[in-house]
């Protein structure tokens, strides 16, 4: 059942539909965005985020950015909102920390509107986990999903060389810059620094993105986990996703191989570093 109230929200026993600058997102319940002002105009809303997070791309007649914001009552987030706060200014660190030129670029972040909110340089982008961006991400020639891995195994090498650890990767955390020809990651909310334990029951366990030992209490998560990452990207990118039998692969066996040796479910079997992983693929290409 939906009524529309005399302001024109749209309202359901389990959201309602808020506008700003005349987008329409969805919410718990009414929230004031009015601070986003300070940014510029709203031309588009992301408001499906399970992470408590918001995010809006906003153009100020010179400039747009992609600003991610904590402290709204998003639909689908069942947490605390200053859980979901916490947690984003906590990101912050990283974002300073591994900036490259595959990364999105953080311009700045603030206590604002009851929340937090953290700016970044607005990406002409194809998102690889849409539907559209995903059938169009899909369909881009071969020598671009080169670019792109090449890419991310950049980013995660520096990244590797920075003592963090990726514990969160995968489709929906990639974009291809359109303008520029080069993939740009959206997302490490989740990167930390140090070595981490795996923890059965938080993680997607439909996500062929994950390393096996994620899924285990007190296993280690750290650099070679990350390798099963990059090896997963590649299935993505040049093979059958979940599917990685050699028949659905774009490249050369050999090439098969070393992807395949990335995600092998025994730690000792994968390339020991991010490093390795990229000597072994341009040794094979």
């Amino acid at each position: 059942m939906t009524d529309i109230l005399d302001d024109g929200r749209f309202v359901s026993k389990d959201f309602i539909i808020q506008y700003i600058d005349g987008v329409p997102f969805k919410l718990k319940s009414t929230f004031d965005f009015s601070f986003l002002s300070k940014y510029g105009k709203v031309f588009k809303v992301f408001d499906n985020q399970g992470s408590g997070n918001i995010c809006f791309g906003i153009a100020d007649g010179e400039n747009r950015y992609f600003v991610k914001f904590a402290g709204a009552p998003t639909e689908n987030y069942s947490g605390v909102s200053q859980d979901a706060i916490e947690r984003l200014k906590r990101a912050v660190p990283a974002y300073r920390d591994l900036a490259h030129p595959n990364l999105i670029r953080l311009i700045s972040d603030e206590e604002i509107g009851n929340g937090y909110a953290v700016i970044f340089d607005w990406v002409d982008a194809v998102h690889m986990w849409t539907p559209d961006g995903g059938q169009v991400f899909k369909n881009l020639p071969l020598e671009k999903h080169h670019i792109i891995f090449e890419g991310i195994l950049d980013f995660h090498a520096n990244m590797a060389t920075k003592e963090y650890c990726a514990l969160d990767f995968y489709e929906d955390h990639i974009m291809w810059d359109t303008k520029n020809e080069k993939a740009v990651i959206c997302d490490i909310d989740f990167y930390s620094k140090g070595w981490y334990e795996g923890m059965s029951g938080i993680w997607n366990t439909d996500c062929e993105w994950y390393s096996p030992e994620q899924f285990i209490d007190g296993a280690a998560i750290d650099e070679v986990s990350c390798v099963y990452s990059m090896g997963a990207t590649a299935f993505a990118l040049f093979g059958g996703g979940k599917d990685r039998i050699i028949e659905k692969w774009k490249l050369n066996t050999t090439l098969y191989d070393v992807a395949k040796r990335a995600v092998s479910g025994e730690r000792n079997n994968r390339q020991q570093s991010i490093q390795q992983l990229i000597d072994e693929w341009s040794v094979a290409k």
